[in-house]
């Protein structure tokens, strides 16, 4: 029987923990999340760009915890915006910003604007302790309501709209969501790629490892007389 490689979810975030979990089910994969360690210091979101910012958070992680780590960077760009939120979709109204709080202020900056055209993003980052990563990219078209609707989802969904489903993404199921999603299509990506992936890790995880010592250089060495550093 084949041990399930662990790897960890550089988030806290039920919901996101949720759809990874759902996607990846049934690989051997022993998927964890920050919640299962710890207090650890979070990563330093920093980044121009969400591969920047899901690289310092998959590598950080994997640093902290000497274990592989995926994590993903997503958000909203709005074209009227000029592709904001973006970057700081999480934290748009403020650093504690609620994801109502965030929707209040994009709807606000939205109020009276005839082109309604976003799109989510998300990159993914699986990286091991030593530096090295995989990425992989998804993206989903759709436009900004006037207001919110349905109850599902987190973040920007409920305003969210996306024509081929005909609602908003707080209004579709998750299996709904996950077939036609930004992170969705990432991770399917992710899925299809994972027994290569996992060939990757236990490589990269191998060569991590520092080399047994060699002794051979002192085995012709006399230790009969002692040595005093002087």
């Amino acid at each position: 029987m084949t041990t399930p490689t662990i790897i960890v979810l550089a988030t806290r975030n039920k919901g996101k923990i949720k759809e990874f979990q759902e996607l990846l089910k049934g690989y051997p994969i022993d998927l964890k999340s920050l919640d299962d360690f710890g207090p650890i210091p979070e990563a330093v979101e920093d980044g121009a760009t969400f591969d920047d910012n899901a690289y310092k958070k998959a590598h950080f992680t994997a640093k902290v915890l000497g274990l592989p780590a995926i994590s993903d960077d997503s958000g909203l760009c709005v074209e009227a915006l000029d592709g904001r939120p973006g970057v700081y979709s999480a934290r748009y109204a403020g650093e504690n910003a609620t994801d109502q709080d965030n929707i209040n202020k994009l709807l606000g900056e939205m109020k009276g604007v005839t082109n309604r055209k976003a799109a989510f993003e998300c990159v993914i980052s699986i990286a091991v302790p030593s530096g090295p990563a995989l990425t992989y990219e998804g993206r989903c078209e759709g436009e900004i309501l006037n207001e919110s609707r349905g109850e599902g989802g987190f973040g920007y969904d409920p305003i969210f709209y996306h024509a081929g489903l005909g609602k908003t993404f707080a209004e579709a199921n998750m299996d709904e969501k996950n077939k036609i999603s930004h992170r969705g299509k990432a991770l399917a990506e992710v899925a299809a790629e994972m027994p290569n992936i996992l060939k990757w890790l236990k490589q990269r995880l191998f060569e991590a490892k520092a080399p047994k010592p060699d002794h051979a250089e002192f085995e012709h060495n006399d230790w009969s007389e002692p040595y005093m550093v002087k």
